[in-house]
């Protein structure tokens, strides 16, 4: 692909999962003027929408390489599986990350070959192994005997990482007490794995989702090298990939960890000429590209109190909330009762309640957040939503979060 920005625009705008799809060029700030077209010419309904930025997504992988040119993205899938965006990172040169015969299949549906994806779950069920198996998937983890097992029996021919225990107490979502060799087990692993005549060429970790601390990677890279060093000492073959796993976000905390990701690959393995590094990122490009507009549908004044009602919440694409442990925050646009200051710029702000549409009082999106006087069919925008939310989201009282529609933009970098 031509490294011209124009070359990679055509090239996304043509990617399977893009190609026939309207998108709309943003000029610099024009998210807004964007989203007001769409609420004027295209929601007579006011269902809640989304916008996607296929620009934001290729200078977040501009960013990714300056960073780390020598880590190899494979998206994890999970986080947030729309096609476009798939389909735009597949053009940007990103492999996947997949966690089931589901996810492989909606890569290789938009034309990925099978040697860019890795089938990154330690524990598989029999026929997602074997379905890996029949369409070429070849690399996989594992981190107990009865998945060697499973493997020898499904997929014989496939190379496997180890995934060892590395954790981050402070990562949102750790890991480490579902997955991972502990140390004593790395061994006995290995020669089961060695016994069964499968080839391990490799080691994986994962810190946890979410909170980059540059000190975990080190400490990860560093147990990855005494299994290595391990492998060696059995006599088998030379591994040869080292996967770090995801967790990192795109906020200023991602340099600090590729500068401690880079300086503790070279003392680990600086010697390793041969050696394949990859990660799988997830938030680090979805969360930023996506945004949420969501309608007000009802509206309850207590005093200094404001209380809102919106058209998706806990049970929709804010149960990051709970399962994801995000804060989230939102800004106004008052087409309905503001036009001429829709972003109600300067204007006396309120404590404010928003309540999601479900009967449920857990459905509480946002409470203590100042907001200025609203009205039914307002809108709230909610930045940073494409992270963990309308992959989890839920068809509870009939509100359907795999029915909103989503809006592609494609954005210069700023």
């Amino acid at each position: 692909m031509g490294s011209s920005p124009k070359s990679r625009q055509a090239a996304i705008l043509g990617a399977p999962g893009v190609r026939g799809k309207r998108v709309t060029t943003l000029s610099k700030g024009g998210l807004t003027d964007f989203m007001q077209s769409i609420i004027f010419s295209k929601q007579q309904s006011r269902e809640p929408f989304y916008v996607l930025d296929l620009g934001a997504a290729a200078s977040l992988m501009d960013k990714w390489t300056r960073a780390l040119p020598m880590v190899r993205p494979f998206y994890a899938v999970k986080c947030n599986p729309d096609p476009a965006l798939l389909g735009t990172l597949a053009a940007l040169g990103s492999s996947f990350d997949c966690a089931s015969r589901a996810e492989i299949e909606s890569v290789l549906a938009l034309g990925v070959s099978p040697d860019r994806i890795i089938f990154a779950n330690p524990c598989k069920a029999e026929s997602h192994i074997r379905y890996a198996a029949s369409v070429g998937v070849n690399l996989t983890t594992f981190d107990s005997r009865d998945e060697i097992e499973k493997i020898k029996k499904c997929h014989p021919k496939c190379a496997l990482l180890i995934r060892i225990r590395v954790d981050d107490v402070g990562a949102r979502c750790p890991l480490g007490t579902k997955f991972g060799a502990l140390p004593e087990e790395v061994a006995p692993l290995l020669q089961a794995a060695q016994s069964a005549r499968l080839l391990v060429t490799g080691v994986s970790f994962h810190i946890g989702s979410g909170d980059t601390n540059s000190l975990v990677y080190q400490r990860g890279i560093a147990a990855a090298k005494t299994a290595f060093d391990t492998a060696t000492r059995l006599g088998m073959p030379r591994m040869r990939v080292l996967n770090i796993g995801g967790g990192f976000t795109a906020d200023m905390k991602f340099n600090e960890a590729a500068s401690a990701v880079k300086a503790t690959l070279q003392s680990y393995f600086g010697k390793e000429t041969s050696l394949t590094v990859i990660a799988e990122p997830g938030r680090f490009f979805a969360q930023s590209v996506f945004t949420l507009a969501t309608n007000i549908i009802g509206k309850r004044v207590r005093g200094d109190l404001r209380e809102y009602w919106i058209n998706d919440g806990i049970y929709g694409s804010m149960n990051c909330i709970l399962f994801d442990h995000a804060t989230l925050t939102c800004t106004p646009l008052a087409f309905t009762s503001n036009r001429a200051n829709p972003t109600c710029w300067g204007a006396r702000t309120y404590s404010s309640t928003v309540f999601g549409p479900t009967c449920d009082a857990l459905d509480t999106v946002l409470k203590g957040h100042q907001l200025p006087e609203l009205q039914v069919n307002d809108w709230l925008v909610f930045p940073n939503m494409g992270a963990y939310t309308m992959a989890a989201g839920s068809n509870f009282n009939g509100f359907n979060t795999s029915a909103i529609l989503i809006y592609l933009a494609y954005s210069s970098p700023s």
